[in-house]
C-alpha cells in the first residue's frame, strides 16, 4: 500500500524518524534564497541579514514560489564567528549579491589560540536574529514544511576565526593544541544550536565542509576531527545532518559515526558506492551540483540530474552546497515538478 503524506513538513519528519514516505523529498540545510524571492519582496540581499523578519520572509519564499519543501536560515556563514569576536563585512550598502566576510579575525598567530567562550554568547552577534527568524518562519509556514538551521562544525569554525592555512599546518605539527581549541569550539556551537532547538527549529545542519577529504586524510579526521563531531551530536536532541564538501566516499562511515541522523554530500561523492558502504536505512542526502546543475544548466539538465539522484540511491535530494541566489525561476520549478512525479 502507498505511503499517504499531507505535505512535506509530515514527509520529512516521516524521514528522519526512520518511517517509510511516498517519495525523497527535496529540502536543504544549507542556504536557498533566491533572487526572484528578494525581487517578489522588494529587499535588497544585505539587508536579510540584519533584520529578522525580512531574513524570515526571504527564506520562506523558495517554498511559496516554488515548493521547495524547507526554509532555512541564516544565509551566510558568520554567525558564529561574529559571536566570538570577529569583526564581519556585511557589504550593507550594496546591490549585489554579496555574502557577509569577516574582515578580522580572533586568533593572529598561534599564541593566541587559547581561547575563552564568553558567557554572553548567546547575546552577541546575530544568533538572538537568527533566532527570531526562525520563530517567525514556524509563525508563518511552520505547519507547511521544516524549518532548518545550520551551524559551523568545529574544524571550520576554527578556519574561520584564524587563518586557514595556519590551522592546517598546526593539525599536522601539533594536533593537540588544535584538538584544545576544537573542543572550545564544540562548546560554542553546542550552546548555540541548543539555543535554536529551543525556539523550535526542526532539524539542524551541522557544516563542516573545511574537514574535506580534499584536505585532510581520513585518518586525521577520524583522530582529529570526529570525536568532537561526536561530542557535538551527543548534545543535541532533534533531528541533524552532517555535511561535509568534497570527496567523502572514504569518511562516510565516519560521518555517521559521529551520531548524527543523516548525512549530506556533494557532487564529488558516489553516492552509489556510499549506499553500499552505509546500507540501506542510513539517511543520506545529496548531491546535485547547485550551481553548474541548477544555476547554470538548462531544464533538462536539471531533470535528468534529479531523477540521477534518485536512482542511485539518495534519501533526499539535496544541493551539495548553498544555492545560488540568482538560480533561474524555471529551474527551481523544473527540479520540483520532476521530484513531485516521483
Amino acid at each position: 500500500m502507498a505511503v499517504s503524506v499531507t505535505n512535506a513538513k509530515e514527509r520529512i519528519t516521516r524521514l528522519f524518524n526512520g518511517e517509510e514516505v511516498d517519495r525523497p523529498p527535496c529540502f536543504s540545510g544549507m542556504g536557498n534564497v533566491t533572487t526572484e524571492g528578494l525581487k517578489q519582496l522588494g529587499y535588497k540581499f544585505a539587508a536579510t541579514h540584519l533584520d529578522a523578519k525580512q531574513m524570515a520572509d526571504a527564506a520562506a519564499t523558495t517554498y511559496k514560489l516554488f515548493g521547495f519543501e524547507c526554509a532555512v536560515v541564516p544565509f551566510d556563514l558568520c554567525v558564529e564567528a561574529e559571536a566570538l569576536g570577529c569583526e564581519i563585512n556585511v557589504y550593507a550598502h550594496s546591490e549585489d549579491i554579496l555574502y557577509p566576510t569577516i574582515r578580522e579575525k580572533v586568533i593572529h598567530n598561534e599564541d593566541e589560540m587559547d581561547i575563552s567562550v564568553p558567557s554572553d554568547l548567546l547575546s552577541r552577534g546575530r544568533i538572538g536574529l537568527v533566532k527570531e527568524a526562525i520563530k517567525l518562519l514556524k509563525a508563518d509556514i511552520g505547519d507547511a514544511v521544516p524549518i532548518g538551521t545550520y551551524v559551523l562544525g568545529p574544524f571550520t569554525l576554527a578556519g574561520q576565526i584564524m587563518e586557514l592555512n595556519d590551522l592546517l599546518k598546526l593539525s599536522f605539527k601539533k594536533p593537540d593544541k588544535v584538538g584544545s581549541l576544537l573542543g572550545r569550539l564544540s562548546d560554542v556551537i553546542i550552546e548555540v544550536a541548543k539555543s535554536y532547538e529551543e525556539v523550535g527549529v526542526d532539524y539542524i545542519t551541522v557544516r563542516e565542509m573545511g574537514a574535506t577529504s580534499d584536505v585532510l586524510s581520513p585518518r586525521v579526521f577520524k583522530n582529529l576531527i570526529l570525536p568532537y563531531l561526536k561530542r557535538i551530536f551527543e548534545q543535541l536532541k532533534g533531528n541533524t545532518v552532517l555535511h561535509i564538501c568534497g570527496k567523502t566516499n572514504d569518511i562516510a562511515p565516519f560521518m555517521m559515526e559521529s551520531g548524527t541522523k543523516a548525512i549530506s554530500v556533494d557532487q564529488k561523492n558516489d553516492i552509489v558506492e556510499t549506499r553500499k558502504k552505509l546500507g540501506h536505512d542510513a539517511l543520506i542526502f545529496g548531491n546535485y551540483d547547485p550551481y553548474n546543475v541548477l544555476v547554470a544548466g538548462d531544464e533538462e539538465k536539471v531533470r535528468s540530474t534529479i531523477r540521477e539522484c534518485i536512482e542511485n540511491g539518495v534519501s533526499a535530494v539535496w544541493p551539495g552546497c548553498d544555492i545560488w541566489p540568482t538560480v533561474p525561476a524555471e529551474n527551481m520549478k523544473a527540479m520540483m515538478d520532476e521530484i513531485n512525479r516521483r
